[in-house]
């Protein structure tokens, strides 16, 4: 258990802007910051982080929270764990006693494959820098690489030993389960049981993702057995926390760099990305041979819209460079590309020049990805089938882009270098764009079909308003619960006295012995009550860094205006305004209980039918219920937009 006061410890420490930093590229937007949402995919940003409040929320997804409901949400991990994550970034030591066995056994399977991965890195690593074949053979490699110690630490680089179970049985002698050694893919299990390793006698890369978890391997052979063999690379398999299709190698190292930079360069390899950054140039990712997918353009577009595709000048690199052009196109990204000279790659290119050297390279010889697309595919093709062909499928990238202005612009220097009718070239496109159209209706509809049928949407009902109203006055109680708003109320012994805004809610309600129907709205209103009578409680800050998880979610929704009064109550004063909104909202409340008690007395009535016995003193609860109800809603206006 991590006690109170280390948690106060932690929450004062942190920067909410600096912890979504972490993960999203933020801008300023007046006193707050904007970005790209990370828990949906979106190319506007309605990802708003307040300083001022310590608190983020999408206006589009709604997700958000405080730092703590952030990491937990983006990370997938428990209350604890978010809270070690933090007091990690911030150097605030934690005292936790030790996890007994059962407790141990307990903990979730992901976290339990970090733990074991998190191991084997520096596991490796302790290889690679004190044992004779690490340094013999490891060391030797990234020497002959160029490789410095500081860079080698930077990657966490290392290697294993070429004994078939060296890792295995460190692992088990350390006590770690074999069901995560072989669920992480470090280890394979043979039908005798025995652990054998996956990695042997390689130099080893770790992956460690955006969130600087070590979620998987990449080993490289160095040996004579790599003449011939096609596959001197080998990586983790795909796990509870790998994907490769998801990861990028080096993002965790580059994220700052890219986001300052506002640009992203792809390369292919591990060494790629580590000569680029020995040289100077940090914002710099590997998609490691594959193909770039979706999920890889949506990490990187967290923290820029622009990448070069960084590739050497030969077939092999020009095919790389065509790869998942389009998926980048589609989501948004600004491309160029960039070949670099005969018998180069980015290892060696950088490896011979300064970073300032490198950038004006790239600044002098990148080249916009559909002119670099017209250039290639068109270059000394006179067949008239190969010409179209080759211009449609020009064309059919510029379909894909999302800006009705860059797709023009495009279309316009295509027909000006093509020799071609600007409206022909339109018209083409424009025949792309409407069967991509029907192609993503075909597959929503056979999602539909595949799906079971969904309920009909319901008219809206009396305990749906009920709970709105409810919700304006939980809002009420989170952002104004502290404040005096009820001056001078006579009490029954003819003295005066003035009421937070909470304490004159939880007074009314308990008046008529009246309840919200969530009780975590009765929890928050009993809180923000009990700490009315402190000097410094701030019901705002108190709800939205509050322990309880649920609450510290429901009180950021809140607070970023879910729910709204009317324009005609903002024209009063401070005080004025509070007091009408709130006595407004309590008596909606009321009439909408009263109005569930008709409905349930007249149910009652059409129940007993003509039993005059049993229908009279209904019949004489319905009368004064409903009296009260009119008297009420003549009192009442209708100022809750709902």
């Amino acid at each position: 258990m991590i006690d109170r006061a280390t948690i106060d410890k932690i929450m004062d420490a942190t920067d909410i802007v600096d912890v979504v930093s972490e993960f999203v590229t933020l801008k300023k937007a007046g006193a707050n910051y904007k970005g790209l949402c990370p828990f949906h995919n979106e190319r506007t940003p309605s990802f708003s982080v307040s300083p001022a409040r310590g608190i983020c929320h999408c206006f589009s997804c709604g997700k958000g929270g405080n730092a703590v409901n952030f990491i937990m949400e983006h990370e997938q991990i428990t209350y604890p764990e978010a809270l070690r994550w933090l007091a990690k970034k911030y150097n605030i030591p934690i005292a936790e006693r030790e996890l007994t066995d059962e407790e141990k056994k307990e903990a979730s399977e992901r976290e339990s494959l970090f733990i074991v991965n998190e191991w084997a890195m520096e596991y490796f690593k302790n290889v690679l820098h004190n044992d004779v074949d690490g340094i013999a053979i490891g060391m030797q490699y990234f020497r002959s690489r160029g490789f410095r110690d500081d860079i080698i630490q930077k990657f966490s680089l290392g290697f294993s030993l070429p004994q078939r179970d060296a890792l295995s049985k460190s692992a088990l002698a350390k006590g770690y389960n074999p069901k995560f050694l072989t669920g992480a893919g470090l280890s394979i299990q043979r039908d005798n049981g025995e652990l054998t390793d996956k990695f042997t006698s390689r130099v080893m890369f770790p992956w460690i993702n955006v969130s600087g978890k070590v979620c998987a391997f990449g080993g490289r052979l160095l040996d004579s057995r790599t003449k011939g063999v096609s596959q001197k690379y080998v990586n983790s398999p795909d796990s509870e926390i790998y994907h490769k299709d998801h990861e990028l190698y080096g993002i965790y190292q580059a994220k700052k760099a890219i986001s300052k930079e506002d640009c992203v360069y792809m390369v292919e390899g591990y060494t790629d990305v580590i000569s680029m950054h020995q040289c100077g140039l940090e914002n710099v990712v590997a998609n490691s041979g594959t193909a770039l997918s979706v999920h890889q353009i949506r990490l990187l577009h967290r923290f820029t819209s622009n990448i070069v595709l960084l590739y050497d000048g030969d077939a092999a690199g020009i095919h790389a460079a065509m790869r998942g052009t389009d998926m980048l196109l589609a989501e948004g990204m600004n491309i160029k590309t960039l070949l670099l000279p005969d018998n180069e790659d980015p290892d060696s290119f950088a490896r011979k020049n300064t970073a300032e050297d490198f950038k004006r390279y790239i600044q002098e010889h990148q080249t916009d990805f559909i002119e670099f697309k017209t250039s290639l595919m068109l270059k000394g093709v006179t067949d008239p089938i190969k010409r179209s062909e080759a211009i449609s499928s020009i064309v059919k990238s510029i379909s894909v882009i999302p800006n009705q202005i860059i797709r023009a612009t495009y279309l316009h220097d295509c027909s000006q270098r093509l020799g071609m009718s600007e409206v022909t070239l339109i018209s083409t496109m424009n025949k792309f764009i409407r069967r991509d159209q029907d192609e993503k209706e075909k597959e929503a509809r056979r999602e539909q079909e595949r799906s079971s049928v969904p309920e009909p949407i319901q008219p809206l009902t009396i305990s749906q308003q009920t709970k709105k109203v409810e919700d304006l006055l939980i809002q009420m109680v989170i952002r104004h619960g502290d404040e005096v708003a009820f001056k001078n109320i006579e009490t029954e012994d003819g003295q005066t006295i003035s009421l937070t805004v909470a304490q004159y809610i939880a007074g009314d309600l308990a008046s008529d012995e009246l309840k919200f129907h969530n009780p975590l709205y009765n929890q928050i209103l009993a809180e923000a009550e009990a700490h009315s009578v402190e000097a410094d409680f701030k019901a705002e800050s108190y709800f939205a860094h509050h322990p309880d998880i649920e609450i510290s979610k429901l009180a950021t929704m809140m607070i970023v205006n879910r729910y709204q009064i009317s324009q005609s109550m903002k024209t009063k004063t401070t005080d004025e305004m509070l007091s009408e909104q709130v006595e407004h909202l309590i008596g909606d409340f009321r009439m909408d209980y009263l109005e569930v008690l008709l409905q349930d007395l007249m149910q009652q009535i059409r129940k007993v039918g003509s039993d005059m016995e049993l229908l009279k003193p209904i019949m004489t609860r319905y009368r004064e219920v409903k009296t009260i109800r009119d008297a009420l809603a003549k009192k009442l206006g209708n100022n809750i937009i709902v």
